[in-house]
């Protein structure tokens, strides 16, 4: 019985000296990797997260988010009732274009007149994107309107903008179409115009914006 324990014993021994050969033969390591181990090798690239709908194509695009400078320019004429020669500028706005797919702009029309308004963009392709902005109420975009004045009241208008932003990211170009509705949703204003933007950093003096 005791030899028959011992003879056991030896086998035992001398196939757990065997088991680190056998699992080198097999590619496996003969002793735990380290968490060290699974780094990437210097200059291997690196997992990334999927990005958002949001975040612009490819990784080195410029992205739309930030304030901006933005001039509109028409170019055809509006209605027979609401005439708007084409060439004129009919707003100088600054806007912000937030992250989440929402814009906010700030006209240089009187406060009175509605000089806020508010959008939502999306990412169409290479630094292309499309806007539906909403003004609401007032007669920001009726240049037949005084200054000094209260315009009469009308429902809003909505704003399609098509841009392209530059390869710097400092600027953007496009073409727009607005059409402006009163109380009862009836177009009394349509024309197709022109704009473009400057990027507003920190160090944007405010006589830029004039």
């Amino acid at each position: 019985m005791k030899a028959t324990y011992w003879k056991w014993m030896s086998a035992a021994v001398l196939a757990l000296t065997l088991v680190p050969g056998a699992l080198a033969q097999c590619g496996l390591p003969g002793k735990p990797i380290k968490p060290a181990a699974w780094r990437p090798l210097y200059g291997a690239p690196s997992l990334q997260l999927k990005r958002t709908g949001f975040e612009d194509f490819g990784d080195y695009e410029p992205r739309i988010v930030g304030m901006w400078h933005v001039l509109f320019t028409a170019q055809t004429e509006g209605t027979q009732d609401t005439p708007i020669p084409g060439g004129l500028v009919i707003d100088n706005s600054v806007v912000v274009w937030h992250s989440d797919g929402t814009e906010i702009m700030n006209s240089a029309r009187p406060a009175q007149d509605g000089n806020f308004c508010l959008g939502v963009w999306k990412h169409t392709g290479e630094r292309r994107y499309l806007l539906n902005h909403i003004p609401w109420q007032g007669n920001v975009f009726d240049p037949t309107v005084p200054p000094n004045t209260v315009g009469a009241p009308q429902a809003g208008a909505q704003l399609i903008e098509k841009i392209t932003l530059s390869p710097d990211g400092d600027s953007y170009r496009g073409t727009f179409t607005l059409h402006a509705y009163d109380v009862s949703g009836n177009v009394y204003a349509s024309f197709t115009g022109v704009l473009s933007a400057k990027r507003i950093t920190p160090e944007t003096p405010f006589r830029d914006l004039l």
